[in-house]
Order: structure tokens, then sequence, then C-alpha cells
């Protein structure tokens, strides 16, 4: 690992911008015969962690993932590759896009299987959040994205206080609320 002392004020888009690709096996499919989403999301920590530490020059840890919504299901026999970038930096964190396509090499068919946000935070050899490089924006592009993440970020402060108010503030007593249009059945006595 490099000492924060060594790393550079700032890092390109282009240094830490990781492809992984991987063959779809048998032994990754469910029941129904499409590949895990498990087995996916695996690979997208896998690719977000290799950007985010090549970039930061540390070890780095998943936060939190955002977005993960499986657009189109993914076969046995396809190959899929994982494009990964820093899109945001902060003091420690790094916000890792990630847009996920299937191949099928028979037809050569190609398609967009998801589009996720990774947040990573950078660890020192303590175990520490530690700085990261800030980022050298190349293109329009990578401008686009790096606005994209603050306005992410914002919406995302923005629902948890609001959601949190409104949990808060949630009688969960089944007399408050008429539930009769949804899919339950309360199936304790009033009075509990």
């Amino acid at each position: 690992m490099l000492l924060s002392a060594q790393l550079p004020a700032y890092r390109p888009v282009s240094y830490s911008r990781v492809t992984l690709t991987e063959l779809m096996i048998p032994s990754y499919a469910n029941f129904g015969g499409k590949i895990h989403g498990g087995i996916l999301l695996s690979l997208m920590d896998k690719v977000a962690y290799a950007a985010a530490s090549k970039h930061a020059g540390n070890y780095c840890v998943t936060v939190s993932v955002d977005g993960v919504n499986f657009l189109q299901p993914v076969e046995v026999g396809e190959l899929v590759s994982l494009l990964a970038s820093v899109n945001y930096v902060g003091r420690t964190s790094l916000l890792v896009g990630i847009k996920v396509i299937a191949e099928d090499v028979r037809s050569g068919t190609v398609k967009h299987t998801n589009t996720c946000y990774f947040t990573m935070v950078a660890k020192d050899d303590a175990g520490k959040p530690t700085p990261v490089p800030g980022l050298e924006l190349e293109t329009v592009e990578d401008t686009r994205r790096f606005v994209e993440a603050i306005k992410r970020r914002e919406f995302k402060e923005q629902y948890n206080r609001e959601f949190d108010n409104v949990r808060n503030a949630l009688i969960v007593e089944h007399q408050h609320y008429d539930l009769t249009q949804e899919r339950c059945r309360i199936a304790y006595p009033e009075n509990q």
C-alpha cells in the first residue's frame, strides 16, 4: 500500500477505469436457469473494489450500494462485462459507477443488464478512513458523472431525512391504517 504522503493530489478518471469480464457458467445459475443476482452483486463488488483501490492507492471497503435493478436476466454461457469508473470522490470516500453488460457470443447480442453505484471508503493500514486523491475530470462525460453523483448524494440524503421523519411519526397500530386494499392480514389481537 502507498502511504498517504506518496499519493498524488489528483488522479484522472482513466487511471482507475476497470473492466472485469467473466463467463457465466452453470454453477452460477438459479433454479430458473438464470444467473443468481448474488453472483452478479459479488462481481460488482469486486470491480468496485478494483476501481476504488486503484484510485485511492489503499484498501477500500464497500459502504453502500445504490441503484441495483436487474433490468434483464443474464443467461448461462453469456460473457458478462462490468465497466467501472470512479465518478466522484469525497475526502475518504469514492463513488464507483458500474455498467453491466451481457453478451451472447453465439449471436453477438449485447444487452445492458444493470447500472449501479458503490460507495467505497479508503482505509489505511490501521483500518481507519484515509484521504484519497482528488478526481481529475478528463471529459465532459466525466464532469457530467461527477455532478450527477453530487445530485444523487443530495437526493439520497433528502430521502433518508424524509423517510426517518415518516418512520418516527408512524404508529403501527392496525386500527390507524386501512389495510383492506393490501395483500396482508393481521394475525394478532387488536389490543397487543
